[in-house]
Parts: structure tokens; sequence; C-alpha cells
């Protein structure tokens, strides 16, 4: 699988599930000029998945506040996805959630995203896509594992204080520390410091 990061990220249009409850067309390219946190789960009606729908509901101000828009994938129709947000969470369901679900029927958009396992069902991806529509950012895991939606916030963060800075995140590097400069001189300063 050849990484996409780098690369402008596979448009799409597709029926989903909007925070309303309404069910409408969403182009990925329409949310240019803001960040875009684009994850896919296999499936709706499973056991890791709701855990981490909720966990990206829970922090969607966290996102909102960091001008970036959060939007589900999977391979269920619009109707699974309406039937599964109108199911309580001690029910089964994951309820109202404060973004879209995409439904990938025919599964193109997991397929363009190099996350279709098997012709079947889409890997736990996530992509940070920038606001000119630049993947900066992939993230796929097998499908019993879930994903930290902390890491998710943290990786946003960098890629906004590179931006902002001209500066590199160093490993492990949380928003609020220094970063360090891309040059010899800069690396040689932040090791000295830190190393």
């Amino acid at each position: 699988m050849s990484s996409i990061v780098t690369r402008e990220a596979p448009d799409f249009a597709a029926q989903a599930v909007m925070p309303d409850n309404s069910i409408t067309e969403l182009r990925l390219s329409s949310h240019r000029g803001k960040y875009v946190i684009l994850f896919f789960y296999p499936l709706d009606f499973t056991f890791v998945c709701p855990s981490e729908i909720i966990a990206f509901d829970k922090a969607i101000q966290r996102f909102k506040e960091k001008n970036a828009v959060v939007i589900g994938v999977s391979v269920d129709s619009v109707h699974s996805h309406y039937a599964w947000r109108q199911l309580p969470r001690n029910k089964g369901g994951i309820g109202e959630i404060g973004f879209p679900l995409v439904a990938d029927l025919n599964k193109k958009i997991a397929r363009d995203y190099g996350v279709l396992l098997n012709e079947e069902v889409a890997l736990r991806g996530l992509f940070l896509i920038d606001t000119h529509g630049i993947v900066r950012h992939a993230l796929v895991n097998d499908l019993p594992l879930g994903r930290s939606v902390d890491e998710a916030l943290r990786v946003l963060e960098a890629l906004q204080f590179t931006e902002e800075h001209g500066e590199v995140c160093p490993a492990n590097w949380q928003k609020g520390q220094e970063g360090m400069k891309p040059t010899a001189e800069g690396v040689a300063a932040y090791l000295g410091k830190h190393g």
C-alpha cells in the first residue's frame, strides 16, 4: 500500500447522515479552508466502532475550536447509520452525534484511501487533511485496535504549530512545548536541552 500522505486527498461526494439527522450529499472538497479528520470504521452495530465514534463525539468541540471538522465513513448505508443514531447508547446505539457519517456502499472511498480490507470492510483508517486538501497524516489500525482521539488532536495541534511557527515537532511533542528549528543547529540546540 503506497501512502497518500503529502498528496491531495481523494475527493468524494456521498450520502451522509448529518448531525441534525438529515440525509444529504456530503462532498469532501466543500470543507476546504478547514482541517478535516476523516476516519473509517468497519461497520455499524459492532463493538469497537461505537467506542471510537462516541469518543470523537465527546471531543467534537475541541476539534471545532481548532477549525477542524470530523467525518466518519463506513461501508454501511445511510439507513443503517440513521438507525444506529436513533438507538440510545445504553441499547447498543450511538445516539445523537455531532458529526456526519458517510455511506460508502460501493466501497470506492475506502478503496481510494487504501483501507479496504478483502473488498469487504474498511480498516480503522484516520487521515488528517489540511486546509488546502492535502493529506498530512495517516494512521491505519487493524480491526480490533481502537484509535486514540487524544492522539488525533495532538497531531492536529502539531500540524498547526508547524504551519504557524515554521518549526518542526519532535517526538512526543505536546501543545505548549517548544518546537525545533529544521536545521542541524536547531536539532543540536534542542537535543542539548532535551536529549
